[in-house]
């Protein structure tokens, strides 16, 4: 018989001490990641808690100011747009494009003004720098040119706020914020078909802007409530006086009765 090796005591429990670390690592491991994301700061819990307020309404969120933010800005700009698309517009389609976002930023500005009131938040007087370069692009634009600008910046315009609607909407715990995404959506859905009724958007160069332009910045959101001057109402702008021509002469010649006493 093969006489048995001796027994080695040192290397028994050294082997032991490995499998006993290996499994103390292993249990680490995935303790660590359930300890490191409750424990630390920086988490979307950890923003979406930091950057909300107590209301009267419900907890008000950055993401539902910046909504609010976005819902002025756009008649702060689209109002002009639609009353230049009333004047300028080439086709009935355009004009009746631009009827439906003065009907509905006015409307929208009231309630946002309203909304921004009870929630003591200020309000911007002043569309943004990319807003103005598109009211100034359409301002140069004229005929057919105008009309497929108007429809395809405005139609970009608003997919890209459909979007943030959504959202709000889908996750805002605030009464006024969600009753505000609910006329934002039907008004913004309702321009977007109008839009698209003009026949000159570009559904493909449409899909490329939004790709490229998937996560655009926040806009500056409202401070937390405090006190705040209620902003004026957003205007259209005056548009430029219709040109004036020389009318033909009288058919016929005055009654004398119209001349008596002249």
């Amino acid at each position: 018989m093969r006489p048995r090796p001796p027994i080695n005591g040192r290397g028994i429990f050294s082997g032991t001490g490995l499998i006993i670390t290996g499994l103390t690592a292993t249990l680490l491991a995935m303790i660590f990641p359930i300890w490191s994301y409750s424990d630390r700061s920086g988490t979307g819990l950890d923003v979406l808690n930091a950057e909300t307020v107590s209301t009267g309404y419900g907890p008000l969120s950055a993401l539902d100011r910046d909504f609010i933010t976005k819902v002025r800005l756009a008649g702060l700009w689209e109002l002009p747009a639609g009353e230049q698309a009333r004047q300028k517009g080439s086709t009935p389609a355009v004009r009746t494009a631009g009827e439906h976002l003065i009907e509905g930023h006015t409307f929208l500005d009231d309630r946002v003004r309203d909304v921004a009131s009870k929630l003591s938040l200020a309000l911007p007087n002043e569309a943004t720098e990319q807003q103005r370069a598109w009211l100034a692009t359409l301002d140069s634009a004229q005929g057919v040119e105008y009309d497929r600008q108007f429809a395809n910046i405005l139609r970009l315009a608003h997919g890209k706020v459909f979007s943030v609607v959504a959202q709000v909407r889908a996750s805002t715990r605030n009464s006024l914020v969600r009753e505000l995404a609910d006329d934002a959506n039907s008004t913004v859905l309702d321009h977007i078909t109008v839009l698209e009724a003009t026949g000159y958007v570009d559904f493909d160069a449409l899909a490329r802007d939004m790709v490229a332009d998937s996560t655009p910045p926040l806009t500056p959101a409202p401070a937390p409530p405090g006190p705040t001057v209620d902003p004026a109402p957003a205007v259209p702008v005056t548009p430029p006086p219709s040109p004036t021509y020389t009318l033909p002469s009288a058919a016929s010649s005055p009654r004398p009765e119209d001349t008596e006493g002249s």
